[in-house]
């Protein structure tokens, strides 16, 4: 994956079929893998750092996801620090609105490696 991501960037993993039909459409109505926006009430988003534990946790039958880096300026809704899950210490932040493609900056692929997901070093 491309190096270019500071540990400051805010991005939401998707599947690559997920995005390419988003950058048909223009329309990106996912949260997190298999539930929508209308399901959930949030886009589950992340810090570059938590990646690879999201990845690991919840995408792990995959080969390649798409990592798309955010402009904070284009979200359109509140981005709110969270815990993960009730009562956690490990905070993400959770975009209180749907992803509209204009505020996707970058998107970068990333493919699984043979020891796992791990963001390139």
């Amino acid at each position: 994956m491309d190096r270019g991501l500071g540990a400051e960037h805010i991005v939401h993993l998707a599947m690559p079929s997920d995005w390419e039909s988003a950058a048909t459409t223009g329309s990106y109505p996912w949260s997190t893998r298999g539930l929508t926006f209308e399901e959930v009430g949030f886009v589950h988003c992340a810090r570059v750092g938590q990646v690879e534990g999201v990845a690991r946790r919840f995408y792990d039958d995959l080969d390649e996801l798409v990592v798309l880096e955010l402009d904070l300026t284009r979200l359109g809704a509140e981005l709110v620090d969270e815990p993960a899950v009730h009562g956690g210490d490990e905070m993400f932040p959770h975009l209180y609105g749907e992803l509209p493609t204009t505020a996707v900056s970058a998107v970068h692929r990333w493919r699984r490696g043979p020891d796992g997901w791990a963001l390139g070093r």
